[in-house]
């Protein structure tokens, strides 16, 4: 089995040196647990696709303040045929 927490490591320093393929990594690490506060501060951070990951959790439980909290970080997602 994979070491995870040297790959976060490295993946978190790859990301605060600007990596955006790094930062939707640990998005995606952190949805895979469900790590919503990290999705959270990863879309602070700038990661759209943790926007993308908080957004669809937001809509499936219906939480319609997460959604409004998601918009004011500056993440909008259009469904298709909008």
């Amino acid at each position: 089995m994979a070491n995870t927490s040297i790959d976060r490591e490295t993946l978190r320093e790859l990301a605060d040196e600007g990596n955006k393929a790094a930062l939707d990594r640990l998005a995606d690490l952190a949805n895979e647990v469900g790590d919503l506060e990290e999705l959270s501060e990863l879309l602070d951070e700038g990661s759209m696709h943790a926007g993308f990951l908080l957004t669809r959790h937001a809509v499936a439980t219906g939480d319609l303040r997460e959604l409004q909290r998601i918009s004011d970080a500056g993440f909008s997602y259009r469904l298709r045929g909008s």
